[in-house]
């Protein structure tokens, strides 16, 4: 009786853990030097999906900055940002979802996009007819998204 009361405590638990919603945006912790420690979903990341939404002009679009040699049927690789080859050998995963989620939060100057912020923006704009928005601003991905996307950058390793 005991052990079937404790199993049943550990299974609502466990699904409590996989039903838990990601985290908002506004509530992303960043650390000092900009890392995000935990998952913003509480599921790994699907490393397959992340390469999609990187060569995906209307998500990600990262190879629009950035070379990333296992990449090369995408066309139009950028040089604005570095080489994304052996990225998994430069940077953890936790400094990796920083990156994405907001890399100003470790470098405040650069020009790379926050992909999961949804306010504090200087002039956001309603798609291309010049007003202001007129309902809440969506980040640019979701947060499995930016999971997906960590999860494909933690496998480019230098060769």
């Amino acid at each position: 009786m005991k052990l079937s009361i404790a199993l049943a405590a550990v299974a609502a638990c466990t699904a409590g853990i996989a039903m838990a919603a990601p985290v908002a945006p506004a509530d992303v912790e960043f650390s000092e030097y900009g890392e995000v420690a935990t998952s913003l979903t509480g599921q790994a990341g699907d490393p397959e999906n992340g390469v999609k939404i990187m060569a995906n002009r209307g998500k990600g679009n990262c190879v629009a900055c950035h070379a990333v040699s296992a990449m090369s049927d995408v066309p139009f690789h950028g040089e604005v940002g570095p080489t994304l080859d052996g990225v998994a050998d430069r940077w953890n995963e936790a400094e990796l979802r920083g990156l994405v989620a907001n890399a100003k939060m470790t470098f405040e100057g650069t020009i790379m996009p926050a992909f999961y912020k949804n306010d504090g923006y200087i002039r956001p704009g309603n798609a291309y007819t010049g007003k202001a928005p007129t309902e809440a601003l969506t980040p640019l991905l979701t947060a499995q998204e930016v999971e997906d996307v960590v999860a494909y950058l933690m496998t480019l390793k230098e060769q």
